[in-house]
């Protein structure tokens, strides 16, 4: 009697949330395939419920979601359809995050704080992931935190591509809305051309969220055109009173990138009342036409997350793409 062997292909799925199903769609689309069809709605105290209308046994899944408001929604939905996944025998279980929750709390600043950024990742293993993958995540140790492959993506080069090919003829310069990414502004300088690093010098109040104190520039932007860069845009408030602080020193003129556009509360009346002449931002999140304005650039991230998606499926290489160096 001879034993037959059975060999199973690999299958790629794309699963997305209710997020922000455009940017899923897209990724889907360069990557040759279509979302798998799934039914999600609410019970009417709040609670999600997801299924999947075809078979998962076997696949490697890559769930989308950006995590946007209602946050905690958007999260949570995220959870579950994990959890469907483990229970349907999903084979592997990547996490796609173009904008990682909670990222902003991933150190304590006083005492009796959480580090909600680790209970993130921790909540992910626990619902069933297998990997992560986030773009721009606030600061590089939330890496550490999941107990699993994470790859880190950067959108350094589609952002600093736009920036070189419209204003690659002015004299620019780099600068990081504070000291802690002057790491980052270092890989836009490389980027574009050696332009020469400046920073903003603020203080900020722990008692007050997204509000800086004051600011002051610190090296040389007069007469150039400051590429002011940073990883989100929340309320505006840091980065407009950056943009104002480069003009008062004498800078010709102020481009804003940033990946994440979250644009909360009263972010886009700042950006379009501040002095920066372009803002220009990913989609990592969605961006609804009440918050569309003239002088707004949105640029898609869906290239490199479908590339790393892809490159993950074959067992190929993520570095080029999470060391800016793509």
């Amino acid at each position: 009697m001879t034993g037959i062997l059975k060999t199973t292909e690999k299958n790629l799925m794309v699963f997305s949330g209710r997020a922000h199903p455009e940017l899923a769609q897209e990724v889907a689309r360069m990557l040759g395939t279509g979302l798998v069809p799934t039914s999600a709605y609410d019970f009417a105290n709040g609670e999600i419920y997801v299924r999947y209308e075809e078979s998962v046994r076997g696949s490697d899944a890559f769930v989308i979601q950006s995590h946007t408001a209602p946050l905690n929604e958007a999260i949570m939905e995220q959870l579950i359809m994990i959890d469907a996944l483990k229970r349907a025998s999903a084979k592997r279980i990547t996490v796609v995050l173009p904008f990682y929750g909670y990222a902003r709390q991933d150190k304590k600043h006083r005492g009796r704080e959480p580090i909600s950024a680790r209970l993130m990742a921790d909540l992910f293993k626990t619902a069933g992931a297998n990997r992560l993958m986030a773009v721009d995540l606030h600061t590089a140790q939330i890496q550490g935190f999941f107990d699993g492959p994470v790859d880190h993506l950067m959108a350094l080069p589609i952002l600093s591509e736009y920036v070189r090919e419209k204003y690659g003829h002015e004299q620019l310069a780099v600068v990081s809305p504070d000291a802690g990414r002057i790491k980052v502004a270092e890989q836009w300088s490389e980027r574009l051309g050696g332009a020469p690093l400046a920073f903003i010098h603020k203080t900020r109040d722990i008692n007050r969220p997204n509000e800086t104190v004051a600011n002051r520039v610190v090296g040389e932007v007069e007469g150039r055109i400051c590429v002011l860069v940073d990883d989100m845009i929340d309320t505006a408030g840091t980065i407009t009173k950056a943009a104002d602080a480069l003009m008062a020193a004498g800078a010709a003129g102020v481009v804003i990138a940033a990946t994440h556009a979250i644009l909360s509360g009263p972010a886009i009346d700042r950006l379009k009342a501040c002095t920066a002449r372009e803002v220009i931002v990913t989609n990592t999140l969605p961006i609804d036409e009440a918050h569309d304005f003239d002088k707004l650039t949105t640029l898609s991230i869906a290239p490199l997350i479908s590339r790393a998606i892809q490159e993950v499926f074959e067992d190929g290489s993520v570095t080029s793409l999470f060391d800016g160096h793509a």
